[in-house]
């Protein structure tokens, strides 16, 4: 058996030629989508795909180990269009030949940091790439070599993208808290997830609470493709019978947009809306936003300029710029409840789904006036 330090010191084609011999006898373990999530809850999974393709969207949870870099993927994908398949795997061998060390000393290093009770060669590892093909191949092989128990996934990320999209089309039940902005939604659907009822919170999904000032004191946004296969691992945890949880959201959630299919479930379900004062939603919201910066408030202002208009855009960032936060908010509060009634209207058949919940003030047991089942255990 060659060893991995004198297999990384040989160029492309002598490479190429030891490998095919070895993967030919090596029988790689492979299992389904289904099979591979159900096997990786508390697993090590390693997505072999470049930097760029991992940053753009990947499996939750997954620690990126690239057999190639960006650029390197470009020359070998280069190279097998216009050159031979052939010729694209010696240039990959080239590149992959002097990483195969540190690939295994990562490996064992994430084993290590995560699994420190347990032998490195008795750990699983769990490996994709795009399609399950040649790059994950040639990562479960190099570790197979050297003693891991290695389980690549059949049809790679790709079977993955096909499952996400599968399970947010699913037929969920809803229930939705919907409010004027400043109603503590948020905070109810918290004090539910706490009391271990089904919660999907799609702002923080989304790392962003879905206004102007949705994107203050939050993290980056995923892309697109992230929130998806977010969502998806948290609907997973549910069966399709369960009640979940949910705010009122518009399709679009800073430059996320909710799937439609999931969306049209979220416009058809039972509404409960949390009928809030508006001096106590004042109160609310002041306190939340009017700790933050002046600039960073009077620059979320001047993006609904437009829609807010002219006057009204004056005389916020004026009271801003004077501290009078309560006056700002209150010129804010306004606007947004206009818009927030207009997308309540545009429900069908809001009648038959809409029940008012009047509460006195802005707390999380205002929880304690909707009409709850009992939690799952």
């Amino acid at each position: 058996m060659i060893s991995v330090n004198k297999m990384a010191r040989y160029s492309g084609p002598f490479l190429f030629a030891i490998l095919s011999q070895y993967l030919c006898k090596t029988v790689i373990n492979r299992s389904t989508i289904k099979e591979f999530l159900s096997q990786t809850a508390n697993a090590i999974i390693i997505d072999v795909r470049s930097p760029g393709e991992y940053n753009h969207a990947h499996i939750p949870g997954a620690i990126n180990i690239p057999l190639f870099t960006n650029e390197e993927r470009k020359i070998v994908g280069t190279s097998y269009k216009q050159q031979s398949r052939e010729q694209a795997i010696k240039i990959g061998l080239d590149f992959f030949g002097p990483k195969m060390k540190t690939i295994v000393e990562e490996v064992e290093h994430i084993i290590d940091t995560k699994q420190s009770n347990i032998s490195n060669r008795q750990s699983e590892i769990f490996v994709y790439c795009w399609r399950g093909g040649m790059r994950s191949a040639a990562i479960a092989w190099l570790l197979d070599l050297y003693g891991f128990k290695v389980t690549v996934l059949s049809g790679g990320y790709k079977s993955y993208r096909n499952h996400v999209l599968q399970i947010i089309a699913k037929p969920y039940q809803l229930n939705v808290l919907g409010g004027y902005t400043g109603s503590g939604k948020t905070e109810l659907l918290h004090e539910l997830k706490k009391r271990n009822h089904c919660v999907i919170d799609l702002e923080q999904i989304a790392s962003h609470k879905g206004s102007a000032f949705g994107s203050i004191g939050m993290p980056k946004q995923p892309t697109q493709e992230m929130f998806e296969n977010l969502l998806a691992l948290e609907l997973s945890v549910f069966n399709e019978e369960d009640t979940i949880w949910i705010e009122d959201e518009s399709q679009r959630i800073g430059l996320i947009n909710i799937p439609k299919t999931f969306w049209e479930t979220i416009r058809k379900s039972r509404l409960y809306f949390l009928d809030v004062p508006f001096e106590a939603r004042l109160s609310h919201i002041t306190l939340e936003y009017g700790q933050y910066d002046a600039t960073i408030l009077a620059d979320a202002i001047l993006r609904i300029s437009k829609r807010l208009g002219g006057l009204e855009t004056k005389n916020a960032i004026q009271h801003i710029e004077e501290s009078n936060f309560t006056e700002c908010f209150r010129i804010l509060l306004k606007y947004y409840d206009k818009t927030y009634l207009k997308g309540l209207h545009n429900r069908q058949g809001l009648p038959s789904l809409l029940t008012d919940i009047t509460c006195e003030k802005v707390t999380p047991y205002n929880v304690d006036l909707l009409p709850l089942k009992q939690a799952f255990a």
